[in-house]
């Protein structure tokens, strides 16, 4: 019997109508998520292209399709906003009129600080706002690219404010959930300051470095192509992401980047010294306490 009971627990529907903003590699995923672990009886999905819009509908995304957000967030318990974060101040103006009350807006950014000034400020009173970062992803975008497994074992970060609906919360939370992630709750700021350095600075070092080897003389250029060791092949798959979501979170988290970019600055200075000098002693420290950090990711199950 309790068993009986659990199953219909977890099989529990939990919103009437999502609307998916937006339909790119964490959209598509999520909607994916939605279909598989039936969360909610009817997907809207909107986004602003024809071509995308197709691609949804012939993956069998939805239940209905429109490139008008403010259609697919009429009577809808849950709007999660999946566009680049550029579009958020837009798009929150163009749904806003049609929101219900109670309704969920949430959002899938790697930067967590403007969601209030771009989204929340925009929504009408009574709408609950749930910021959230799933920490997952590929360098593929688009609807085809999407797949239910990608938040698998994955933190999802909620920034939520003080002021926020417990039970908006507690849904969002559940959602996440049943994706398969591992929730996470922090100050909007925090997050930011967290991902600068987990996340944002290390595309930012991957982009430099490719666009280096993009920059080299042509015959040189097919050579570092052909013999691409692992190392450079990571950085490279990491510069293939979505070129303008990563445009949008470097202008969007620019304090807390520029911040840890100074001591990343600081920090490779130290190791070219230490390379001028001959120092061994100090390249062997630092490569010595990198392994340990290593090893934490892996003990976590991040690797």
């Amino acid at each position: 019997m309790a068993a009986k009971k659990k199953s219909q627990i977890k099989s529990a529907t939990l919103f009437g109508r999502v609307a998916l903003i937006g339909i790119g590699l964490i959209g598509s995923s999520l909607a994916r998520v939605v279909r598989r672990e039936g969360l909610a009886r009817h997907v809207a999905i909107a986004t602003r292209r024809q071509k995308t819009l197709a691609a949804a509908k012939r993956l069998k995304l939805g239940d209905s399709y429109t490139t008008d957000p403010a259609r697919a967030a009429k009577d809808a318990e849950l709007v999660m906003i999946c566009t680049p974060m550029s579009a958020y101040a837009e798009v929150a103006r163009a749904i806003a009129p049609a929101l219900k009350a109670g309704a969920i807006v949430s959002d899938v950014g790697s930067v967590k600080t403007p969601v209030a000034r771009d989204i929340g400020a925009l929504l009408p009173q009574g709408v609950h706002l749930v910021p959230g970062h799933p920490i997952a992803g590929t360098e593929h975008s688009g609807p085809e690219a999407g797949f239910a497994e990608l938040f698998r074992g994955r933190w999802c970060i909620l920034t939520p404010d003080a002021r926020t609906d417990r039970s908006a919360v507690a849904k969002v939370t559940e959602l996440w959930r049943r994706a398969g992630s591992r929730i996470a709750t922090m100050d909007a700021a925090h997050h930011d300051r967290v991902l600068a350095i987990t996340s944002h600075l290390p595309h930012l070092i991957a982009y430099t470095i490719v666009d280096t080897a993009a920059q080299l003389e042509k015959d040189l250029q097919g050579e570092v192509i052909k013999f691409s060791a692992s190392g450079f092949r990571d950085f490279t798959r990491i510069a293939a992401s979505d070129p303008v979501m990563w445009r949008d979170i470097f202008l969007a988290n620019r304090e807390a980047v520029l911040d840890i970019l100074q001591r990343f600055s600081e920090d490779l200075t130290a190791l070219q010294r230490a390379i001028r000098r001959g120092d061994g002693a100090m390249l062997q420290g630092t490569f010595t306490r990198t392994r340990a950090i290593r090893k934490g990711v892996i003990d976590a199950k991040q690797a």
